[in-house]
């Protein structure tokens, strides 16, 4: 299907910060990236769920700035403003909410995963679907009443396995509908396709699950 794509721009704090639209026509997804900053990568998975019938907004949470090694990332990480990082999210998904009706979703990548589940768990009433990532955020897990989807590797040195294990014994004694599917033989980043990670097989599995999850879910 034919999409609309743009650069927008939000107004954060007085601070003006750019985020990526790819319009669907459909219901809206909120999209997070990893610490990289909103990379190509990121705007082409965008495209790719837009093209699947939905509103994808990924607002810049690096400030138009764009890793391309870990230590890289890890410097921007360290410098990073988490109070504007968050009221980004939070601005991004009050401009997507014009622009659609019904909830949203949530996908998000590594970091971005911890504010997706940051958002779900503070405005609960306004997200219907989680997607995570190779990530995870310790929060309230009971206030969170969207479906939550994950994918995360078998063992992973970034994302600590006792973590998620835990995160999803909390999902399940909170009565929240959570799945989480592991990959083996993955690295963190295993879905990007500019990474050394990437595993082509187990990423076309993924999105085929999420783009399922999200047409029910949604």
């Amino acid at each position: 299907m034919s999409i609309q794509t743009s650069e927008i721009e939000l107004t954060v704090n007085d601070k003006k910060v750019k985020a990526y639209l790819a319009d669907g026509s459909g219901p809206g997804i909120l999209l997070l990236h990893a610490w990289w900053g909103l990379k190509p990568f990121f705007k082409q998975v965008c495209d790719r769920i837009a093209e699947q019938g939905f509103t994808v907004l990924a607002p810049d949470l690096r400030d138009g700035q764009i890793a391309k090694t870990i230590d890289e990332a890890k410097t921007l990480m360290e410098k990073s403003d988490s109070q504007l990082t968050g009221d980004t999210v939070f601005t991004a998904k009050d401009y997507l909410q014009t622009r659609v009706k019904g909830k949203l979703g949530v996908i998000g990548f590594s970091m971005g995963a911890a504010w997706s589940l940051i958002a779900a768990a503070y405005k609960p009433a306004e997200f219907g679907a989680v997607v995570l990532f190779y990530g995870n955020e310790g929060v309230d897990y009971g206030k969170i009443t969207a479906k939550v989807m994950g994918h995360f590797c078998e063992v992973d040195e970034w994302e600590p396995t006792e973590f998620v294990d835990n995160t999803f014994a909390e999902f399940a004694k909170a009565g929240v509908d959570a799945t989480r599917h592991n990959y083996p033989g993955t690295a963190h980043w295993f879905v990007e396709e500019d990474r050394p990670e990437y595993n082509p097989a187990a990423a076309q599995l993924a999105w085929s699950r999420t783009f399922e999850f999200l047409k029910a879910a949604l």
